[in-house]
């Protein structure tokens, strides 16, 4: 076990290079069931994650290469196994994202449940119900999701309640191998949605509505895939993230590989708070603040503020002149981060789902506990401008989601080092 030890009240400068998006590589890794042939992923980040689904594809008999940290080869033309065991599908959620492709490809599977989940209920009815209007029978066996579909799957119209980014995944996967359309309507919009659908397109799947919360995937009636090597798309939460360690240092900084047109409602959200930006190419600086001013934040789906950068923001709050209000509508749990930023002198008050930060407060370092993976970046950015030496304990659920962190930080300056817990 590690912890981070951060001293802070250090201006930050230069330059930090974006990774691949884990929430897109995710999927993607999970899409190469349905290829005929190996397959080269580029930009892959080198995260727990990534490590945790290519060891289940391992499992089911896929040959999965790590060609450099960043690349990796996978062939799932041997797969002989449909179990997806819970050993492994109880470390990510994203394990799930497995169900849409084998049933698919092979007329059945078992997989796990994924059980809870830190920052609330994540359900998975809707994958479920989905599957079953195309055909597929599910039941519950022994904490198994045990789907079968022994003439495969058919098109259908999908109806989601509410919109489910791994449920879209889910559905766009199984119905690429399906018979006839699916028309899937309230459908996610979110870029690593719009990646997939672009990447199963260009491999012979006529996808309608890339973009749109309508898609219409007409299938290929279970041939499986050519799919070519692609790079994943820039990780906009970890760019958000460190826009943000610029915000709350007011510090100016670059960060670089990242796409400004996936950060909008983030970068508008800084520019209300005073930040100024130059934008181009793949380049976004954050320039300082004459006066940090507060924010109020509703998160929804996008193009809408991520829920992933809401802890970020009420960490920057902590250092606007006022009181800024966060009001959380897709995670019941996920103020967690509150009570650790209490410990460092925050004062945040919370009423059900809508935290109130009042903000310019000093900030004292103190030992914190990290909660979840977006808690865990919320409190080194109030480690950064806390007076002392902070400590940030259980770093494990960082290293699910940002790479090569602490080298990230250092190069532009903060004063962050991983250490190892004491027994």
């Amino acid at each position: 076990m590690y912890y981070l030890k951060i001293n802070g009240n250090k201006k930050l400068k230069g330059e930090v290079k974006i990774s691949g998006a884990k929430n897109a590589a995710l999927p993607l890794i999970a899409m190469t069931l349905l290829a005929k042939n190996s397959v080269n992923l580029n930009n892959i980040p080198n995260v727990a994650d990534i490590k945790t689904l290519a060891k289940l594809l391992q499992n089911l008999g896929a040959k999965v290469e790590f060609i450099n940290e960043n690349e990796l080869n996978i062939d799932t033309s041997k797969v002989h196994s449909t179990m997806a065991n819970y050993d492994i599908v109880r470390k990510m959620r994203a394990s799930i994202l497995v169900l849409g492709p084998l049933l698919a490809r092979f007329g059945h599977c078992e997989v796990s449940l994924p059980g809870g989940c830190a920052i609330g209920q994540r359900p998975i009815d809707l994958h479920l119900s989905a599957l079953e209007k195309m055909g597929a029978t599910i039941q519950i066996k022994d904490g198994y999701v045990v789907a079968t579909a022994p003439n495969g799957l058919s098109g259908a119209k999908i109806v989601f309640d509410k919109i489910t980014v791994t449920g879209t995944e889910n559905i766009v996967m199984a119905a690429a191998l399906a018979r006839g359309t699916t028309h899937i309507i309230n459908a996610a919009k979110e870029p690593e949605v719009v990646q997939l659908c672009e990447i199963l397109a260009d491999s012979g799947v006529k996808i309608e509505g890339i973009g749109t919360d309508e898609l219409i995937v007409h299938g290929t009636d279970k041939n499986l895939l050519k799919i070519k090597s692609f790079s994943v798309i820039p990780d906009r939460i970890e760019a958000g993230t460190y826009l943000c360690a610029g915000a709350i240092t007011n510090s100016k900084i670059t960060i670089k590989n990242a796409q400004a047109k996936h950060l909008q409602a983030v970068i508008h959200k800084l520019e209300s708070m005073g930040f100024g930006f130059e934008i181009s190419n793949n380049d976004i600086t954050i320039l300082p603040a004459q006066k940090i001013k507060p924010c109020d934040i509703v998160t929804t789906e996008y193009p809408g503020f991520p829920t992933d950068m809401q802890a970020q923001f009420m960490a920057l709050s902590l250092v606007a002149q006022g009181v800024s209000t966060i009001d959380e509508r897709l995670f019941e749990n996920r103020f967690m981060h509150v009570s650790e930023l209490l410990r460092m002198g925050a004062d945040i008050r919370l009423n059900g789902h809508i935290a109130s930060v009042n903000g310019g407060k000093e900030l004292n370092a103190a030992d914190v506990m990290a909660t979840d993976l977006r808690a865990s970046s919320a409190l080194i950015l109030a480690a950064l401008v806390a007076n002392g030496e902070s400590r940030i304990h259980r770093i494990y659920h960082l290293d699910r989601g940002y790479e090569n962190l602490e080298q990230k930080f250092q190069a532009i300056g903060a004063d962050i080092t991983r250490l190892k817990e004491e027994q």
